[in-house]
């Protein structure tokens, strides 16, 4: 295993969608992941979405300030308040710490 350099701040998305505007919601999610990787202190994502509409996104920051100015980006919030109107039943934020991590890879 190699330990990887990833530490800071996860903000971990769940979120259960609705099933509506497949289309609008694919759009503004590619729009948040490109806006997000210009943000300072922006170290990744991961996400992921089952079938049943159930999804978990994980964005990695380097800092509390740099994911809390995430969360305060006028975009973000906008696009928040549309997921809200539109696309989500029900979504949940946890913020954590992140102290190490580790990938291995064939």
């Amino acid at each position: 295993m190699d330990e990887t350099k990833r530490s800071g701040i996860a903000v971990i998305f769940r979120s259960l969608r609705n099933g509506l505007d497949e289309a609008g919601y694919a759009a503004a999610a590619k729009m948040m992941d490109e806006e997000a990787r210009r943000q300072p202190g922006f170290l990744g994502i991961d996400s992921v979405r089952d079938t049943d509409g159930h999804g978990i996104t994980i964005s990695y920051w380097a800092d509390e300030e740099a994911a809390i100015a995430w969360r305060n980006h006028a975009g973000h919030a906008a696009i928040r308040a549309r997921g809200r109107a539109e696309w989500y039943e029900n979504y949940e934020v946890i913020v954590a710490g992140v102290t190490r991590g580790y990938r291995w890879a064939r």
